[in-house]
């Protein structure tokens, strides 16, 4: 889980939810990281392990317990209602996020991202964290020490020069399939277990996939080890593996019904099909639709691609005054934080729960994130002039029947073949 998912405030709109819906479940899982595991454990907040809390929900009769949250200055100080801390959802999720920022920490060291004055005590909060990840599995009767040795295993990966990609990307969907498939238990649901864990078995190849496209110049240029650059697999190949991952987790889900879930499909589906078709085009694959007619283009390829919704995204695009720059991608490159810059980063914006809703700097690259409450990558709506959309009528928030509902109907084919420029909304997807 590496902040793949990005879920749209419009496309919660046309799926009937609240769109603080989002909030609720990550100030649940921020604040249930610090009741149960300290302040600092909050740095650990992981966006991806709310769709735990989400898949749990979505398999119970009732909603997870909601509580009273104090006043945050991140929320202007106004309380809020969020997912208990005690629930299940919540403490998987937790458990998730400090197994998987252990990791991330002890990947930082081992690259040689962190400077030596700072790798002992980055490795001590990755050490304890691991003991907390422990500590807190038991009680979820969630046996964790399968993924921690399957984690462990990933640097012995990928210092073999025979290592395949398959073995590369093992260790993430062995953990991905753990957490996925114990969310079937903690709701009573034991029948969804196999479903589950199908279903997180390819969530966790497409973000490791996903998380080696988006690095692969970098880590070229850098000389960092990267798998694709490893096994010799191309973009396009890698962005195959993603849509047939992207494919295959939706119809696993489906055997359950959960693809139904407007909550699943808001928090999960249409952020994994926002990310097919990002890679995509990053791979130089370009998507063309006609009705009933689906293609897939490459250079050097032709897949099927798998559906994806078509979410909006929020707010107009930005336009920066004369000789400004915008605060996020676009501007100049960015300067690493030495270590004692990146401690004060994690302590004034991770800690604090600051890079929840405020744009913010990244300790380990320096590189400025959009606020977790306002990542939207809803990827929708770019640019398909053959396509004839709901008869060309425009979608109206929440009305239903218009362009995106039904948008390209292709006979029921599993493809992602609708990127039209269809949404009468001002976002700057």
């Amino acid at each position: 889980m590496f902040g793949l998912l990005k879920p749209c405030a419009h496309s919660a709109v046309r799926h009937g939810i609240d769109p603080s819906a989002w909030q609720t479940h990550l100030c649940g899982l921020c604040l249930g990281l610090r009741d149960g595991h300290g302040q600092l454990a909050r740095a650990a907040t992981n966006t991806d392990a709310i769709v735990l809390e989400i898949l749990t929900e979505a398999q119970q009769s009732e909603p997870a317990a909601r509580t009273a949250a104090g006043p945050c200055p991140l929320r202007g100080m106004r309380r809020a209602e969020v997912v208990a801390a005690d629930a299940p959802g919540v403490r998987l999720a937790a458990t998730a996020s400090l197994l998987l920022g252990a990791a991330k920490i002890r990947d930082h060291v081992d690259d040689g991202d962190a400077h030596r004055l700072a790798r002992r005590p980055l490795t001590r909060v990755s050490t304890r964290w691991h003991t907390r990840a422990r500590a807190a599995a038991e009680p979820l009767g969630l046996d964790v020490e399968p993924l921690i040795t399957a984690i462990e295993s990933q640097l012995r990966l990928e210092n073999s020069p025979e290592s395949t990609l398959a073995e590369l990307t093992a260790p993430t969907q062995l953990c991905a399939a753990e957490l996925f498939a114990h969310t079937a238990v903690l709701a009573n649901r034991p029948e969804n277990t196999d479903a589950l864990r199908e279903a997180g078995w390819h969530f966790g190849r497409i973000a490791h996939l996903a998380d080696a496209l988006e690095d692969l110049d970098a880590d070229n240029a850098q000389g960092h080890f990267n798998p694709l650059s490893a096994t010799g697999t191309t973009r396009e190949q890698a962005h195959a593996l993603v849509a047939e991952s992207n494919s295959l987790l939706r119809a696993a889900l489906a055997r359950v019904a959960l693809d139904r879930a407007a909550t699943v499909r808001w928090i999960l589906l249409d952020p994994l099909g926002g990310v097919v078709r990002k890679l995509g085009r990053a791979a130089g694959i370009a998507h063309t639709c006609t009705t009933h007619t689906c293609r897939t283009h490459s250079a050097t390829a032709s897949e099927a691609a798998p559906r994806g919704e078509q979410p909006w995204q929020p707010g107009a695009p930005f336009t920066p005054q004369p000789g400004l720059v915008p605060p996020g991608p676009g501007g100049p490159p960015t300067q690493r934080p030495n270590p004692l810059e990146g401690l004060g980063i994690i302590g004034a914006q991770y800690c604090t729960g600051y890079a929840c809703f405020k744009w913010h700097t990244r300790p380990c690259s320096g590189h400025r994130k959009a606020p977790w409450i306002d990542r939207c990558d809803c990827d929708c709506c770019d640019g398909c002039g053959n396509c004839n959309c709901g008869g060309g009528h425009h979608h109206a928030a929440g009305g239903g029947g218009g362009c995106c509902d039904g948008c390209c109907d292709c006979g029921g084919c599993d493809c992602d073949c609708c990127d039209c420029d269809c949404c009468d909304c001002d976002c700057s997807c």
